[in-house]
């Protein structure tokens, strides 16, 4: 018995760039140990385990496919680049039409994905950060001159710090080993973009999961979205992350929802073997 095994970029329409993701499509359940092995395997940034419908018993009379995603060392509660990757997949395999909707059902909750004129745009809960003083040693570890700092809250997953200007963003270099004692799954630092075409910037840490920086982070969009909205006063953006990779996503407030657009790129086919 063999798994499809899929590498796929997502959050860019180019190869190589985007946030990089694998995604097993199983028959039924697996065991969580296992997924965590075959995550350790790839080695990607996140791996994604997709169930149908029919192979997941506990949500069988709903129509969702299940969802989960493992790092090389944790298990996500939400993953925004993993969902974008496996929907992709679905589509791109034939398993589901392009003029469907994929229901999902997660450890955050359920979601959803639709094709839109060339993108996938994602169905996510809103997170509202609320105002906090820094934790001690967040702004030293980042790098960043506290003068320089405009915002800091958290979130029910995430640390978000406005800073000045998109060249503090581009420039950091914050010191990872001290960042895992932040008590968050990671860091979001975010300013306006110095670009006419794009409304805010931002990079993400997230050393206490196994991912130093991420490339894209959908899920972080979940809190940026609503910061954002009450920044601007707008609920539509077209948002950039600087890292080396880097993506472009387009983002819509809808109520406690966020809708999360990117695109996807299969860069790798094959079949897992060993099923342990």
């Amino acid at each position: 018995m063999t798994v499809s095994l899929a590498q796929v970029d997502a959050f860019t329409s180019t190869p190589f760039g985007g946030n990089p993701a694998a995604v097993c499509l199983l028959n039924a359940a697996a065991d969580p140990a296992w997924m965590a092995s075959v995550a350790k395997e790839t080695a990607m940034p996140a791996t994604a385990f997709v169930v149908p419908p029919a192979g997941s018993p506990e949500h069988a009379d709903g129509g969702a496919f299940g969802l989960r995603w493992f790092t090389v060392t944790a298990e996500l509660e939400l993953c925004g680049h993993g969902t974008l990757a496996s929907a992709h997949v679905l589509y791109e395999s034939g398993r589901v039409a392009r003029t469907e909707a994929i229901a999902f059902q997660s450890r955050g909750g359920p979601l959803m994905a639709r094709c839109s004129d060339g993108w996938i745009q994602l169905d996510f809960p809103a997170i509202v950060a609320e105002e906090i003083a820094a934790p001690p040693g967040l702004l030293s570890a980042l790098g960043v001159d506290p003068a320089r700092v405009g915002y800091v809250g958290r979130g029910r997953l995430d640390c978000i710090v406005e800073v000045a200007n998109e060249s503090i963003v581009r420039d950091l270099q914050p010191d990872l080993v001290r960042l895992r004692d932040v008590k968050a799954r990671g860091v979001i630092v975010t300013s306006r973009s110095s670009s006419a075409d794009r409304d805010f910037v931002s990079r993400f840490f997230a050393p206490s999961v196994g991912i130093g920086e991420d490339s894209v982070t959908g899920s972080a969009h979940c809190c940026l979205t609503p910061f954002w909205a009450r920044r601007l006063g707008k609920t539509t953006f077209v948002a950039h992350q600087l890292s080396a990779r880097g993506g472009v996503l387009k983002l819509a407030l809808d109520a406690e929802r966020v809708k999360i657009a990117g695109q996807a790129v299969t860069v790798l086919r094959g079949e897992l073997l060993s099923l342990g």
